[in-house]
């Protein structure tokens, strides 16, 4: 029981810190992931901070799972099939790439280091972290479509990394390696990955859409959905990963079908808030992990580690970057002969798509699943050295890379050629084609009681009047200034009144005779009206 207590005060005690330390983050305008590592990284110094240690099946088995399926639901499936040539090539070459160059240079540099043992080491430190790539791409101003191709490479390349991991553990635990075997395994994982991800997003598409839910049920289903589908994937030795994403990206695709407005918008709050809270803690724990990583160093002195690790951290970011501009080249080749999305893409955008790749937790959990002891009983070679180049290439490309990437935004100026058009003019499109089929509508079927009913005619005069200031802020500059400073007007004003709603609504809380679920379904309504307002014409 008072194990059960302490272990309860130390997550509570937990996510307030890292709560507090956001807070500060946002105020000093870092990255939350960024800030959070330093942070962790600092506080590790403080003697009276207890060694923190993080289990690898804690980061696999329940922080893993809930962020890739959130990304999942958040990556566009007609993007992902966009850029499907240049993510499965990034996904694939570039990890693999990576790895290749990190085993040849560890193994020059680290006396006994074993071929095995380097690729080892670059299948844990080659892949770009999902939560990373997420959690940073939101806080700098990149092209759409770059940072489509970054999140998607980043949902995907761990089926590449962890295939190189168990071949290359295999053959360091039983010395034997075949290269037919772990392309044939490589395979075989990626296939299953995705055949057990989309008969599971069948499954429960099927419970959605057959069975009697209620919006709770839908939402304590989604909560479970991603650790179902990556156990099991896990338990026949395929891509848990894989699996998670192409259920993730099945299910979202459907959940209009199937979820209500209800549904969506409260497990939409719910899992924004829960994936926050599980990255936040990953970020800052990264950086508590120095103190147990360090002391575990025996095969050379802690100066001499440093440098490996820095030098090895240099030939990750250098290696990424010549294979982001050797895409590029390679793209406007095979552009002359295949239909490609992009077919010149330049160097700017290449150049940046090479910077970014942040390590994250993914890569610490990987190497502490490396087992203490060899089948012999010998201890495993070089695996706090190991753990440690790992630690600190996440630290380096997390926060040195992640710290430097809006400069190098600056400096490059990424070519927005990459996105087919803005997002204002998409969403103009879409909104004057529903409202327009709201009026045909209305006009077509309920012109009586529209004439009878106050509240229809104000809804469709209310549509008709946004119609008019839509049409206005596609034809020109002018009208467009027009359609804006009418808008920005109306959200001021009504923004104004439905404060002043709100205030008067606290008045019934002290009155007897209404319940406060009543009030809340009324205070519910009103910040949806005050969210609504959010929407504008720019």
């Amino acid at each position: 029981m008072e194990n059960t207590h302490s272990v309860l005060v130390l997550c509570l005690g937990l996510v307030f810190s890292v709560s507090l330390l956001v807070l500060l983050a946002n105020r000093l305008k870092i990255a939350y992931p960024i800030f959070l590592t330093l942070a962790g990284l600092l506080i590790s110094f403080i003697p009276a901070v207890p060694i923190i240690h993080i289990d690898s099946d804690l980061v696999f088995l329940v922080i893993l799972p809930p962020i890739l399926y959130d990304a999942a639901q958040n990556m566009s499936l007609k993007a992902l099939w966009r850029w499907r040539r240049i993510i499965s090539g990034m996904s694939i070459g570039f990890v693999l790439f990576t790895a290749i160059a990190v085993a040849f240079v560890s193994h020059w540099l680290i006396p006994g280091f074993t071929m095995e043992q380097g690729f080892l080491l670059g299948a844990i430190i080659s892949p770009p972290d999902a939560a990373a790539a997420t959690a940073i791409l939101q806080y700098v101003k990149l092209p759409k479509g770059m940072v489509s191709i970054l999140e998607g490479e980043s949902l995907l390349n761990d089926a590449t990394s962890l295939t190189i991991f168990r071949f290359a553990l295999a053959a360091i635990l039983t010395n034997h390696f075949t290269w037919g075997a772990a392309a044939g395994g490589f395979i075989l994982v990626v296939m299953s990955g995705i055949f057990i991800g989309l008969l599971f997003g069948l499954i429960f598409y099927a419970i959605y859409k057959w069975l009697p839910t209620t919006v709770d049920l839908d939402i304590a289903i989604s909560l479970v959905i991603p650790y179902i589908i990556y156990i099991t994937a896990e338990a026949v030795h395929s891509s848990g990963v894989l699996a998670v994403v192409s259920g993730g990206l099945f299910i979202a695709y459907q959940n209009h079908f199937v979820f209500s407005h209800s549904s969506r918008l409260r497990s939409g709050a719910l899992w924004s808030s829960i994936v926050f809270i599980l990255n936040a803690v990953v970020f800052f724990l990264i950086g508590l992990q120095l103190p147990d990583i360090a002391k575990g160093i025996g095969s050379v002195d802690m100066g001499t580690a440093l440098v490996i690790a820095l030098v090895i951290s240099l030939v990750v970011i250098v290696a990424r970057m010549v294979a982001g501009i050797f895409t590029g080249v390679f793209t406007r080749f095979m552009g002359r002969y295949i239909t490609v999305a992009q077919s010149n893409p330049g160097w700017r955008n290449p150049l940046i798509v090479g910077w970014v790749g942040m390590r994250g937790v993914v890569s610490l959990a990987s190497a502490l699943s490396i087992p203490l002891l060899l089948e012999n009983g010998k201890a495993f070679p070089h695996r706090n050295l190991i753990l440690f180049i790992t630690f600190v290439t996440i630290v380096v490309t997390l926060v040195g890379q992640g710290l430097v990437l809006p400069w190098v935004i600056r400096i490059v100026k990424p070519d927005k050629g990459i996105d087919q058009r803005p997002d204002d003019q998409q969403i103009v499109e879409i909104e004057l084609k529903l409202m327009n089929t709201a009026v045909a509508e209305m006009d077509e079927k309920y012109a009586d009681q529209m004439q009878s009913n106050p509240l229809l005619l104000h809804k469709y005069e209310f549509v008709k009047n946004k119609i008019d200031l839509l049409e206005c802020s596609v034809k020109g500059d002018g009208e467009r200034e027009w359609a804006n400073k009418l808008v920005k007007e109306y959200r001021r004003i009504m923004t104004a009144v439905t404060e002043k709603e709100r205030s008067k609504l606290h008045y019934f809380r002290k009155k007897e005779g209404f319940d406060d679920d009543v009030i809340r379904l009324i205070e519910n309504r009103l910040d949806l009206e005050e969210e609504n307002m959010k929407d504008n014409i720019e």
